[in-house]
């Protein structure tokens, strides 16, 4: 067991609820009675769900003792290892007792009502909505939220890995279900509300979307945690940088890569067309054209991060809502949607998807701040100094945000530039930190229990909510005709 040295007080770096090997047997002293007990400590690595909640399978059972004596030199042997002071000696639990880190529950809970409350209150106040282009509103936090919560539950999941393969083939497998379901929902498969009818035109389905770049930046942080990560001895500060300095690189190339294909990529004039009818009711495609020709343009006709998906998807599928349509540029009604303005640019109606590839690389570096915070957890067992680690680095990250946004590498969330990613994993950071106080060191939880709830359950509730899949489900069920459905009877507008 190491032991920190110069990191606080004097406490093991992996707390005695970590498992060192499997059904290991150690000799403890009950603090209370002053009696010797055996606790068995079973790893059961069980799979996490695709929420990424943690879940924490130890178990301990106190085991009578018929004979003493062989058990003095063991605990004489143990008595003065400080993974046994008072300070670090565990509660006796029941074996099917399974611990979670409730503030994450209580964040993650937090992130899904806010993502509630955008989506059904955005329309009818758009200052809380995404933002046109560049700036940040409350809309915007929600899935770098998300990307940081997976990234802290993977630190803590990932904690002991008995075998690297069956890990990866797990997380693979993870990735898949996340990607096929994101498809299912956010493909084109479903037609919403006041639409009865369903499918999806392969030639025209949506690749990209928010369980999509969640899955991808799930898959590769799974894999710094599984495959980058140096060894367990941790006696310091230095060696524990050490031991996760690999994953460090992974996010300063990506970094770079982002920063080196936005700015030095080449983006031609293009064209994409819009289908319109005609005054004998005909479709018929109107082509527009957009005049580029530049290099690290940020705005949104001319950016690389358009550029490669139009490249690599085809432009017919990308989201065919683009959120610039309410910009003030695009809109009459900004910042909501509306008719177009006479001098409208040519780009207003142009597809564009604000889950790209491009931008999700910035994304995966999200989810590998959130990995970082994570470690803090795994090997900080002092809350001053947990909070402390997570305080001076979110704080850091909004100064680096503000500056880069003062110098001209403005706030954009569809874009995922690298001063937004900075501010909202600060604000992430900042935001656990308050909710961990709050929770786990003083114990305030009957006035979080809605979203601790709502936390465990996070991606039921995004499917049937955030997705309007049970609008969908209600409005099947009518009477004569499908405008009168369950929807029209509790006042939703048909």
């Amino acid at each position: 067991m190491a032991i920190r040295k110069d990191m606080g007080n004097y406490e093991p770096i992996k707390g005695v609820d970590d498992c060192d090997l499997v059904n290991e047997t150690a000799i403890l002293i009950n603090p209370d009675s002053f009696t010797l007990v055996s606790v068995s400590k079973h790893c059961n690595q069980t799979d996490e769900d695709v929420e990424m909640a943690l879940r924490d399978s130890h178990s301990r059972s106190p085991l009578p003792l018929h004979n003493a004596n062989p058990l003095t030199t063991t605990v004489s042997s143990k008595i003065d290892d400080p993974q046994f002071s008072s300070s670090a000696r565990p509660i006796l639990r029941s074996s099917d007792q399974r611990q979670r880190l409730v503030s994450l529950d209580v964040f993650r809970g937090l992130t899904v009502a806010l993502m509630i409350v955008v989506d059904y209150a955005g329309g009818v106040m758009p200052a809380i909505n995404h933002s046109p282009w560049n700036g940040l509103t409350l809309a915007d936090l929600v899935m770098p939220f998300f990307l940081f919560i997976v990234g802290v539950s993977l630190a803590l999941a990932y904690k002991k890995i008995p075998s690297r393969g069956i890990a990866t083939q797990k997380a693979v497998l993870r990735t898949l279900k996340l990607l096929f379901l994101g498809l299912f929902l956010q493909g084109g498969f479903l037609h919403g509300v006041n639409n009865l009818t369903y499918g999806v035109d392969i030639q025209q389905i949506r690749w990209m979307g928010i369980l999509q770049r969640i899955a991808i930046a799930y898959f590769l942080a799974a894999l710094c945690e599984i495959w980058l990560k140096g060894s367990d001895y941790v006696n310091s500060e230095t060696a524990l940088r050490r031991k996760y300095q690999l994953q460090l690189v992974v996010a300063v190339v990506l970094t770079t890569l982002y920063l080196v294909l936005s700015y030095g990529l080449y983006v031609p004039d293009w064209e994409y067309q819009v289908p319109s009818l005609t005054t004998s009711n005909v479709a018929s495609p109107k082509t527009f054209s957009v005049k580029c020709g530049t290099r690290g343009d940020t705005g949104p006709a001319c950016n690389a991060v358009g550029m490669i998906d139009r490249k690599i998807f085809g432009i017919q599928h990308l989201y065919k809502r683009p959120i610039y349509a309410r910009s003030e540029q695009c809109s009459i009604n900004a910042p909501d949607y509306g008719p177009l303005p006479p001098d409208a640019p040519s780009w207003c109606q142009a597809p564009f998807d604000p889950e790209g590839l491009l931008s999700t690389v910035m994304a995966v570096v999200t989810c590998l701040v959130g990995l970082h915070y994570g470690h803090i957890i795994v090997h900080f067992k002092d809350h001053r100094d947990r909070m402390l680690h997570w305080i001076i680095p979110s704080s850091c990250l909004i100064v680096l945000a503000i500056g880069l946004d003062f110098l001209g590498m403005h706030i954009n969330k569809v874009l995922y530039t690298v001063s937004y990613m900075s501010v909202t994993a600060g604000a992430a950071g900042l935001l656990f930190t308050g909710i961990y106080l709050m929770v786990d060191v003083y114990r305030w939880r009957r006035m979080n229990v809605v979203m601790e709830w709502m936390g465990k359950h996070a991606l039921v509730i995004y499917v049937l909510a955030a997705c309007n899949v049970l609008p969908v489900i209600l409005q099947g069920f009518y009477s004569g005709q499908p405008q009168n459905n369950i929807l029209r009877l509790i006042g939703v507008p048909a």
